[in-house]
């Protein structure tokens, strides 16, 4: 029996395509591709991070990872 880590963000941060992915629980080339359809409304990043206004459209398009319970 596997157990599922849950968590709670409890404030949204810059994040980068990885522990966005990690998030996920997917590579981050799959995360790469779930973003495509999505590109125009979520901007480029800014260097490795997304911002945190892109990070809440990321989770609006996509839903909120399975291992996040709730942002407070």
């Amino acid at each position: 029996m596997e157990l599922k880590t849950v968590s709670t963000i409890t404030k949204l941060r810059f994040y980068t395509k990885r522990e966005l992915a990690e998030m996920y629980e997917i590579s981050p080339k799959t995360f790469t591709r779930w973003l495509i359809p999505y590109e125009d409304l979520i901007g480029e990043k800014n260097g490795r991070y997304y911002s945190v206004a892109q990070v809440k459209i990321i989770f609006n398009c996509l839903g909120m990872p399975a291992n996040i319970v709730e942002i407070e």
